[in-house]
This record gives C-alpha cells, sequence and structure tokens, in this order.
C-alpha cells in the first residue's frame, strides 16, 4: 500500500463569507461545510488534509511556505488576490509543490478584471466554475499529478 498524500487546501479572502456571500454567485454552503465534503472525499481516498482560510496575503504566504515541510500538494482558492498577488504567485513557485488553482465561479463568465490570474502560470492546473465540487476536481487532478491514481 503506498504512503498516504498529505494536501494543504487554501481558501482565500472573504471565502469565511459562504454561505452568505453571493449565494448567487458561490452557493449556500458554508465553508465549514465544504471543508467536510473535501475531507470526507479525501479521507475515502487515503489523502490527508489540512485548511487555511485567511483574508491576510501574508498569512497565506506563510502557510504556504509551511506546506514545504509536510505537504505534497496544495489546492489553492487565492479569490481577489488571482488578479493581482505576485507575492503568492511567487510563494507557489518557491516552494516547488504541485498547486491547483480553484474558483467555485467561472471566473471566465464574470467581471472583465476577474478574468486574469497572475497565480495560473505558478499553478499546474485550474478548475473553475464547478462549485464545491471544484475541489474534489482539484485533488483528483493534484493526485494524478504527483503519481497517486483514485
Amino acid at each position: 500500500m503506498s504512503k498516504s498524500k498529505k494536501i494543504l487546501v487554501v481558501h482565500g479572502p472573504n471565502l469565511n463569507l459562504l454561505g452568505k456571500r453571493e449565494p448567487e454567485v458561490y452557493g449556500h454552503l458554508t465553508l465549514d461545510e465544504i471543508n467536510t465534503k473535501i475531507k470526507d472525499f479525501a479521507r475515502e481516498r487515503n489523502i490527508g488534509v489540512e485548511f487555511f482560510q485567511s483574508n491576510s496575503e501574508g498569512a497565506i504566504i506563510d502557510a504556504l511556505h509551511n506546506a514545504m515541510e509536510w505537504a505534497d500538494g496544495v489546492i489553492i482558492n487565492p479569490g481577489a488576490y488571482t488578479h493581482y498577488s505576485y507575492a503568492i504567485f511567487d510563494a507557489i513557485k518557491a516552494i516547488g509543490l504541485p498547486t491547483i488553482e480553484i474558483h467555485l465561479s467561472d471566473i471566465q463568465a464574470r467581471e472583465e478584471f476577474r478574468k486574469y490570474s497572475v497565480i495560473a502560470p505558478a499553478c499546474r492546473g485550474r478548475i473553475s466554475g464547478r462549485g464545491w465540487q471544484g475541489y474534489l476536481d482539484a485533488i483528483g487532478q493534484l493526485m494524478n499529478i504527483i503519481g497517486d491514481e483514485l
């Protein structure tokens, strides 16, 4: 049996307001409910998962740096930092862990400024517009990248 893989799921700014914030765009589930779905899905596949949410760019960067010590990969929903945080881009590049960018909404179908991601070139993939299910898709994509089969 292969060694259990461990992933960090990073939720960026305003995701702590899920369930209340624009449910027509982001859905009705809270962040805790989404995390439970992710945790259950991962557990069934013998994947360890840790969650981190912050509205602060520096705290997200610190969490990414810390992941170098224990994680096999990262799933990140950078929120609005997607569109302008070269510091998060640099952190993802620096840690060398395969990273999947995730967005609950379809950023290509939204405001013009949301259509470009400065984070994307540092990531190995992106999932957008699949709601909470996108996180599960990201786990599958990440496990394929790091060599496990689900």
